[in-house]
């Protein structure tokens, strides 16, 4: 049996085998040093011309990027090293030598295009070992507190009748001569089932055909969609807060590497141990117009400040590469020299973030200050309201008109609706949408008139309301979108294995 880098500090002192594809080699006359990978980890293996015999030290000197191997040595506690050991090895044995392999350990060395033409390889890079993981502890994080919640998890078709939010942007097929549709969310559904259960929750694939090319769309991404009977849209925001501080919490705790190489502010995560904001939609346009402050902020002179602060960094790091340029053309050791290269492209890829950022938040600051009531929020709105909170914050109570037509109309207030969006902090916007649902069938009769939704399709969940009704709530968090907060990381392409968006089928 060999064992896994994960499992190394058992092992201190030991002989052990691991088995795992080079990551990253460097090589002297008398050493090479290889970053061994196996799926679990990452650890050093330092192959001495003295520990190993001629042949197997030759084999080591041709070890390329993502060659296979097979590595036998001692297990030492070295603290500069990721996980804190190395492998002295003592033996090796060779699977197969990778030939030009087309992704350098440095990605930013890559464009987008060319590392999603190889997503499939791309999967084995440092940065996308670490969101795989991290990804993994949310979904473990989402069944644990359902299920000690006293949910139930259920499932939700995929092929469905009918459009449940009054799109059209939905994927269309034939279902043995019926037309039908993929799902765009299992809600309604989740309805019927928490109506026999009492609290619910489902957890799969949706499909949205939005033609829209932006770092937070997908066509397919993964749904949570907890149902309670019995609650209201208070009581759905108590849930929502608690469940998502819950999974926020456990990556803390699980993920420490994984953040680490994603150079993730932690800090900034652990604000969800706050309590989270709750500001109603009309209050939130106040403050996102700068009528309103928010503990001694303003949203309109916050964005001033990052744009200001933006024009500073691309002053000091643009001044930083032509130090190092002048640097290297002076003469330097070939280790110094490689290590100012790599900083230098280091650096034009954050310039480049805040070049963006330049042409964006001027942007952003003209369609804040015109927000007209009524309206969504777009990313930029999301991302200008979010940076005067310290935690996430809960946007509840939104005009009936741009929200779905299950959603539960205020008493007395028939122009808004009991719905709630949680924001994450920092601009990465909508984590979970949810409301109160509307009981009373009568509204939900008109209101799937105004929507031009066909009322056959819908006759089944009507029934809810017409046997045993009873007042319940519920919410969807997706998947994709809380990967990419808890990461930090731009684009939801970088949240699951294989993207399916707009423009981009394969691999």
């Amino acid at each position: 049996m060999h064992q896994y880098i994960s499992e190394l500090s058992k092992h201190e002192g030991k002989e052990i085998t691991l088995k795992g594809w080079v990551y990253n080699a460097r090589f002297s006359k008398t050493n090479t040093f290889l970053e061994l990978r196996d799926g679990s980890g990452y650890t050093q293996c330092v192959i001495s011309q003295d520990a190993v015999n001629e042949e197997e030290f030759e084999a080591a000197n041709k070890l390329t990027r993502e060659s296979s191997l097979s590595v036998t040595g001692n297990v030492v506690k070295d603290e500069r090293q990721l996980g804190g050991y190395e492998l002295q090895v003592t033996s090796l044995n060779v699977y197969n030598y990778a030939k030009d392999f087309p992704i350098k350990v440095n990605e930013s060395e890559h464009g987008v295009r060319h590392l999603a033409d190889r997503r499939h390889l791309w999967l084995r890079s440092k940065r996308q070992w670490a969101i795989l993981r991290v990804r993994n502890e949310i979904i473990m994080g989402i069944h644990e507190f359902f299920q000690k919640e006293g949910f139930l998890q259920t499932d939700s078709p995929i092929f469905t009748g009918n459009a449940a939010e009054g799109t059209t942007d939905l994927f269309g097929t034939d279902f043995f001569g019926e037309p039908a549709y993929l799902a765009q969310t299992g809600q309604l559904y989740g309805e019927a089932m928490c109506m026999a259960q009492g609290k619910i929750y489902t957890f799969g694939p949706t499909f949205r055909a939005e033609k829209s090319d932006t770092p937070r769309h997908l066509a397919e991404f993964w749904m949570i969609e907890p149902e309670m009977a019995f609650f209201d849209n208070e009581m759905n925001m108590d849930l929502i807060e608690k469940f998502t501080r819950h999974v926020v919490n456990r990556c803390l705790e699980n993920n420490k590497l994984e953040l680490e190489i994603l150079e993730r502010d932690t800090e900034k995560l652990a604000t969800v141990n706050q309590d989270y904001p709750r500001v109603p939609y009309t209050d939130a346009i106040q403050i996102l117009r700068g009528e309103k402050d928010v503990n001694g902020k303003n949203a309109i002179t916050v964005q001033e400040e990052d744009l200001a602060a933006a024009k500073t960094g691309i002053e000091e790091k643009t001044k930083d590469i032509a130090e190092r340029e002048t640097a290297i053309k002076a003469g330097m050791k070939k280790g110094a020299r490689k290590f100012n290269e790599a900083k230098i492209i280091a650096l034009r890829s954050e310039i480049a973030t805040l070049e963006e950022a330049c042409r964006n938040i001027p942007k952003w600051i003209e369609s804040a200050k015109n927000f007209k009531d009524g309206e969504d929020f777009g990313n930029s709105d999301e991302t200008v309201l979010t940076r005067v909170f310290d935690a996430p914050v809960m946007v509840y109570n939104w005009p009936t008109k741009i929200k779905a037509f299950y959603m539960k109309e205020v008493e007395g207030d028939p122009d808004h609706v009991k719905g709630v969006d949680l924001l994450a902090p920092d601009g990465y916007g909508e984590i979970v949408g949810g409301s109160e649902r509307e009981t009373d069938i009568e509204i939900l009769l008109q209101k799937i008139k105004d929507h031009n939704l066909p009322m056959e399709p819908f006759e089944w969940y009507l029934d809810l309301r017409r046997f045993g009704s009873v007042p319940h709530s519920g919410f969807g968090l997706g998947l994709e979108r809380m990967v990419r907060w808890v990461c930090g990381i731009h684009h939801l392409r970088e949240t699951i294995p294989f993207p399916r968006r707009y423009g981009r089928l394969l691999p």
